[in-house]
């Protein structure tokens, strides 16, 4: 199965936080961007590791997790 590239940046966690973002429609980095960290921790499945990786990410794109929360 081939991951669209937006994509590849969930397969940096795990399965359940891969899933917790999924489920909220949280597919591309430029969704990820609309949500603090705080708001990402709240996800079920999403633990504490999952934040460093999503951040390098974001910023390898040149975004940033959103500064105030939108949940």
């Amino acid at each position: 199965m081939r991951i669209p590239p937006e994509e590849d940046f969930l397969f940096l966690l795990s399965a359940p936080a891969r899933r917790a973002l999924q489920s909220q429609g949280i597919t591309t980095l430029a969704k990820l961007a609309n949500y603090t960290e705080k708001d990402i921790l709240q996800l079920h499945g999403v633990g504490p590791s999952s934040v460093p990786k999503l951040r390098k990410a974001l910023q390898e794109k040149g975004l940033d997790f959103k500064k105030r929360s939108t949940i």
